[in-house]
């Protein structure tokens, strides 16, 4: 009797797919960390390999964003100017970017996209709240935040930082990014009591709050922010073990919350092509594909055919260009596409559309 009103008190458990597969979600970074992290100590020759491939992987994820913003009229009428003209405003910034300073732009892209990162994180975490008919996240976009700044400046505060750069080929971008952090020890240095003072400040609140409403939490939820800690820990401890985690995660975590979303996408409009109605050119790929796993294949096929094209032409002035205005447009376009309070993404992803925002 004691352990089911214990149950009650915290809630249900609401998750995204079930049980076994939310963990396995949860948990996506650990395999890109513990290999990261064992190669360093027993094959460091293969790291290159592996770095490689992880990043290979992020950049593998990026492109399948312009398909669902251009592969639904919906969409693009929804902010038409913006979807029209945003890849050729990127285009330009990014070659005139080359040109006047490959740092800069290497330095905001990447600071750009570990913020992405982080949000997709956010993103998760509100789904899981919303399941629980939680509207309000703003104190876990705070902690999540607090955890990325403490990771940065610990980072950047580090002094074995610059020779781990060294040690290892994270590509000119990323390298040139890093280097820049380790280029701020001084400040950093003294930023770090306070980074941690406010991050478990934050995390004491949010566990706080999250314990004297527990009725309507959600346990999903409290594993997924516990392994999203962990990551950040191991970031403090191994800073390249855990950035392999974050980046690989982030790519897995958005090959499956997209297949989901295709899939119930394909739900919807099969009730409408039996009423008559015409279906977007996305769900014909879907069709077309024998279903999202189908169609997520041939978009991986066509991007290694783009790696291909890249790597024969041999030029890093045209990689740079193709990564940083498909990644910019990526990051760019997801703040249009997955907006909870919208009601179609809303029920793509099986959760209640609010009043309020979060």
């Amino acid at each position: 009797m004691l352990a089911t009103t214990r149950r009650r008190s915290l809630g249900p458990a609401r998750w995204l797919h079930g049980p076994v597969a939310d963990t396995a979600l949860a948990l996506a970074w650990v395999p890109f960390a513990l290999a990261t992290h064992l190669v360093q100590g027993m094959a460091v020759d293969r790291l290159p390999v592996l770095v490689g491939g992880v990043f290979l992987l992020s950049f593998a994820h990026q492109p399948l964003t312009l398909g669902l913003v251009y592969g639904d009229p919906d969409e693009v009428a929804r902010h038409r100017a913006v979807f029209t003209w945003s890849p050729v405003v990127f285009l330009v910034a990014v070659v005139a970017g080359l040109r006047v300073s490959m740092v800069a732009l290497a330095v905001v892209g990447g600071l750009w996209n570990a913020e992405h990162t982080l949000m997709q994180r956010y993103g998760i975490v509100r789904i899981y709240g919303r399941k629980a008919g939680q509207g309000d996240g703003r104190l876990e976009r705070l902690l999540l935040c607090s955890w990325l700044a403490l990771a940065l400046v610990w980072v950047a505060a580090d002094p074995a930082t610059p020779d781990r750069v060294r040690q290892v080929d994270l590509g000119e971008n990323n390298t040139l990014a890093v280097e820049q952090l380790a280029g701020l020890r001084g400040a950093a240095t003294w930023l770090v009591p306070l980074a941690v003072a406010v991050a478990v400040g934050l995390l004491v609140v949010w566990v706080a709050t999250e314990w004297r409403d527990r009725s309507t939490a959600n346990p999903a939820k409290w594993s997924y922010v516990a392994s999203t800690a962990a990551l950040f820990g191991v970031v403090l401890l191994d800073p390249l073990a855990g950035l392999m985690g974050y980046v690989g995660a982030h790519a897995v975590e958005y090959f499956v919350v997209v297949h989901q979303r295709l899939g119930r996408t394909r739900e919807a409009a099969d009730g409408l092509a039996a009423s008559g109605s015409a279906a977007t050119p996305l769900v014909r790929a879907v069709r077309a594909g024998r279903g999202p796993t189908g169609l997520l294949g041939a978009y991986l096929a066509l991007v290694v055919a783009l790696l291909v094209a890249l790597d024969r032409l041999g030029s890093p002035e045209a990689y740079a260009i193709v990564f940083f205005t498909l990644g910019g447009l990526h990051v760019f376009y997801d703040g249009f596409v997955w907006k909870l309070r919208r009601s179609p993404v809303a029920a793509a992803l099986a959760v209640p559309a609010p009043a309020t925002s979060g």
